[in-house]
């Protein structure tokens, strides 16, 4: 199924592109060079992330370099490992470095922040951690575009972030289930998205594209319970523009999600077939829905009898979501919710998610902005009729930033976890509280265009 994808992919790139008339618009990759003509790309089938930043914040062709401290205090950094909550507080030193480079063919953003995390009981979790992205939006020509992206980290905590007020909002159903945390455990997690869009008529476009995620605990005795986690799909969409604000389509998509519990492969493979529906009321607000079936195949060892032959598990149930997006002078923030079969985000087999997730941004003054980030998912295991492997999370982020002059910034936030799981790194502890501060020295250098 990928091979047909990517084959699909590279054959729209090669084919020749109608010419239109060409005023101002409102592409990511390069708004000022954009033509009115063209199509965005819907939340639904875009792949990407909503942005949550500011107007003043927005900025391009720069080279930025800096360094953060940062320290917490957590409540319950190892879980019920112990079998019971141990506190501790962590320090940590973030040197970062990037930059931001628009064209009028190409936008590229890439940051690196390796960290150094050090813990005051816990010392044998001090780590160096690594934080790496980087994203590319390059016009093959005027209506083709291609974009791929790619994130690595390395961490001895999920909560070691350089902003941990600014999760992730999809709008669409694809992406990684990172929904059930291991507080404090050595992981490493990469995940990226290649795609392409052809925009063949005034008003038509089609396109395609991939994503894949990896999930990888170096030391299981860190995390009882929990498991190593894979996914990839593929999907392939139409969209149809009404008007100048509304847009229609289809996509079909196909996932294949892996977790890898001790002596065996669990595996699901996935067919969905969805509607979708975005409304641009102006040029930063977005609302988008989507709705179809969604196919489910489990091949999963029999319970108890890791020798037994596998067992396929079938199913056909509905599948839909919704989304927001805003992106405002002085307030930015990003909504959505999603049903879906997902990966199981270290549970034993795919599950079936609820999923609603928020981010936003508040500038109170030149000076001082608030950041709120938050999630609920509830995790429903596919096949397994142990209904103690079912669970949900609460997480939520509240944070004020503080300029203190041109170049350095103070951060001051608290994260709140409840997670109810019946497996033994969550279930004698199932809470965490965090607050953290920290400092940000930063500077930015123009680049040519």
């Amino acid at each position: 199924m990928p091979k047909v994808i990517f084959l699909g992919m590279i054959l729209l790139a090669s084919m020749p592109v109608w010419p239109q008339v060409t005023n101002a618009g409102a592409d990511d990759a390069s708004r000022a060079t954009n033509t009115e003509d063209r199509m965005l790309t819907p939340p639904p089938v875009s792949g990407q992330a909503y942005p949550v930043a500011l107007d003043s914040e927005e900025q391009t062709n720069l080279l930025h370099y800096g360094l953060a401290f940062s320290s917490g205090y957590n409540d319950n950094v190892l879980g019920a490992a112990t079998g019971h909550p141990v506190s501790d507080v962590n320090y940590s030193v973030w040197p970062t470095i990037g930059f931001d480079k628009t064209t009028t063919r190409v936008h590229w953003d890439l940051t690196y922040a390796p960290g150094f995390s050090f813990y005051q009981r816990t010392s044998g979790r001090n780590e160096a951690d690594q934080n790496a992205s980087i994203s590319m939006q390059y016009r093959l020509s005027p209506h083709v575009t291609f974009s791929a992206q790619d994130t690595f980290s390395k961490s001895s905590s999920v909560f070691n972030q350089l902003n941990p007020a600014s999760g992730p909002v999809l709008g669409g159903a694809q992406g990684p289930n990172e929904s059930v945390i291991a507080p404090l455990a050595d992981r490493l997690g990469n995940s990226g998205y290649v795609g392409i869009t052809y925009q063949y008529s005034a008003n038509d476009m089609v396109g395609g594209g991939g994503t894949f995620s990896n999930m990888h605990y170096p030391n299981t005795t860190q995390v009882p319970g929990l498991s190593d986690s894979s996914s990839q799909a593929g999907s392939a969409f139409y969209t149809h523009r009404v008007s100048r604000q509304h847009y229609v389509g289809a996509t079909y998509q196909y996932e294949r999600l892996m977790s890898y519990p001790g002596g065996f492969d669990d595996e699901t493979r996935t067919d969905s077939v969805f509607l979708f529906y975005t409304v641009y009321p102006t040029r930063r607000f977005s609302m988008s829905f989507f709705a179809g079936p969604q196919y489910s195949d489990s091949m999963q060892p029999a319970v108890g009898s890791l020798g037994s032959p596998a067992i396929s598990l079938r199913s056909w149930a509905p599948a839909g979501g919704a989304s927001l997006d805003w992106e405002g002078r002085l307030l930015s923030a990003a909504l959505n919710y999603s049903h879906v079969v997902s990966g199981g985000s270290g549970l034993i087999g795919a599950v079936r998610l609820d999923n609603a997730s928020a981010s936003v941004r508040v500038q109170f003054s030149p000076n001082l902005t608030a950041s709120v980030a938050g999630f609920y998912a509830n995790n429903r295991v596919l096949g397994y009729s142990v209904g103690a492997l079912n669970g949900h999370t609460n997480s939520a982020t509240v944070a004020l930033e503080r300029a203190l002059g041109q170049h350095l910034v103070a951060q001051l936030g608290y994260t709140r976890l409840h997670q109810t799981y019946n497996i033994p790194l969550i279930a004698e502890a199932p809470n965490t509280n965090r607050e953290f501060f920290s400092l940000s020295y930063s500077f930015t250098r123009p680049l040519g265009r």
